[in-house]
């Protein structure tokens, strides 16, 4: 008798805890880790030193003097430098006219170039892929550049292949949270990202500020990343993601319209940035900042920010509005070791760190990411944090905090755990002789040559066919 009540009551126990073994068992492979990842070098051939530049805005019969004074300040200002590179056709001078086979060899050469070294060093064979995404807003062609990868590396023919356009420079985040989404239901997964977009068909060749102005930001890059959900990869691996939020503003117009690929008066398609983009920007990222800081930052940080901003709402309706003015702001500080941001321009870094109180060696790897390899779109995050592990800053369990924009108008960030300390093996940055980062001096060279420019008033006087 006693051996049966034993069993009677011992039963549930057992089950609740048959449960318990079910539910941590099931959350351990739905987590979402970084292997590793490749960024994409071109060969030295293709810099855009500042004779060549100016040599390709030259060859631009339809701008006016004007708008050779615009690029020029827009160019010294940009904080980007002369060892970026470009598409082929540029040096080959078919900027106006590139064929659709030039585009997709610029996606191939990235393509073979990041995914074969990332194959090479991981040991991972690409029959062993369960998942693809790729990631290229502003290319789309039949089959899809997801196809390609999968018919050049031979691929399973069940792989789950997704392919992404359209999505701006904040896509490869995107991408990440579409791979997150499926290891949360499926176990054992090896999935691979390929972030970059397609300079070649895009070049504008108009007059049109707002157009022209993409011309001088954007450069060639592309990164490529496994991710899985493998408990066994775990020692392995780099990055955990801790946590990934999206926030969407394209139910606002004035939001929608901000970053807009569209025709000029003359029918020339192109890339508009227009002069709401900064105010755009700014209320996404506190949308999108109010959403994940509870969910990244110490509970005594909220704690302190909720009280001074209640006792400044309460002196402020006792004593008027003009009292305590200063609003408090949250110390992401106390929750994040490293923070990796978009390199959309100078400007965008800078309005970041003002809004975060971020210091300059905070914004330094995306300062000089965006001085030597410009913005890449999409893959810029990754150059950023690549530029980090060189530097040998990521030390076992870090807390890395990456945000980006993109058109649409979107902001996405999210929370990376370091797994390992990271010492940028491997990595294009110890190509770029990185002991000499950050330079003395980040000053464009753009105004030593062509500064010139501000003292003309007549066009005539230009020889631009020089």
């Amino acid at each position: 008798m006693g051996y049966v009540l034993t069993i009677v009551f011992c039963f549930p126990l057992f089950y609740l805890f048959c449960i318990l073994l079910n539910f941590l068992e099931k959350r351990r492979h739905q987590n979402c880790y970084i292997l590793d990842y490749q960024l994409y070098k071109p060969s030295d051939d293709r810099k855009l030193s500042t004779e060549f530049s100016g040599d390709i805005i030259k060859r631009n019969t339809n701008l006016g003097l004007n708008e050779y004074k615009f690029l020029l300040k827009a160019i010294v200002s940009s904080g980007i430098g002369e060892e970026t590179y470009a598409p082929k056709m540029m040096f080959e001078g078919r900027e106006e006219n590139p064929t659709h086979d030039d585009a997709i060899n610029e996606m191939e050469e990235i393509f073979i170039n990041s995914i074969g070294k990332l194959l090479e060093r991981t040991g991972v064979q690409p029959d062993s892929i369960d998942v693809l995404v790729v990631n290229v807003s502003m290319l789309t062609c039949m089959p899809s550049l997801s196809a390609r990868i999968v018919n050049r590396y031979k691929m399973r023919h069940d792989v789950k292949t997704y392919n992404l356009s359209g999505m701006g420079c904040s896509a490869s985040l995107i991408s990440i949270n579409l791979v997150q989404s499926i290891f949360k239901s499926k176990r054992n997964q090896l999935a691979m990202v390929v972030t970059s977009e397609c300079l070649t068909p895009n070049w504008y060749s108009g007059n049109d500020r707002s157009m022209i102005l993409s011309n001088c930001l954007f450069r060639s890059g592309g990164c490529a990343m496994i991710l899985t959900n493998k408990p066994s990869l775990v020692h392995r691996s780099m990055f955990k993601l801790k946590v990934l939020v999206r926030t969407h503003h394209g139910s606002k117009d004035e939001a929608y319209g901000c970053c807009l690929q569209t025709e000029d008066a003359q029918g020339r398609v192109g890339f508009h940035l227009g002069k709401t983009l900064p105010k755009t920007a700014t209320r996404a990222f506190v949308d999108n900042l109010k959403e994940i800081a509870p969910k990244i930052l110490p509970l005594r940080e909220l704690l302190r920010f909720a009280a001074l901003s209640f006792a400044r709402k309460t002196l402020q309706n006792v004593f008027g509005k003009s009292f305590y003015a200063t609003r408090p702001m949250i110390n992401f500080k106390t929750g994040i070791d490293h923070f990796c941001l978009h390199t959309g321009g100078k400007a965008v870094i800078d309005a970041v760190a003002q809004s975060l109180n971020l210091s300059q060696f905070d914004i330094e790897p995306a300062r000089m990411t965006l001085h030597r390899f410009g913005n890449t779109s999409a893959s810029s995050l990754w150059y950023v944090l690549g530029y980090m592990e060189t530097k040998k800053r990521l030390k076992k369990g870090d807390k890395l905090f990456m945000i980006s924009f993109g058109a649409g108008f979107k902001c996405n960030s999210c929370l990376w755990e370091v797994v390992r300390d990271l010492e940028g093996e491997g990595n294009v940055w110890k190509d770029c002789n990185i002991e000499s980062y950050p330079p003395l001096t980040l000053e464009n060279p753009f105004m030593a040559k062509y500064g010139w420019l501000h003292d003309v008033d007549d066009i005539s006087t230009l020889n631009i066919q020089e």
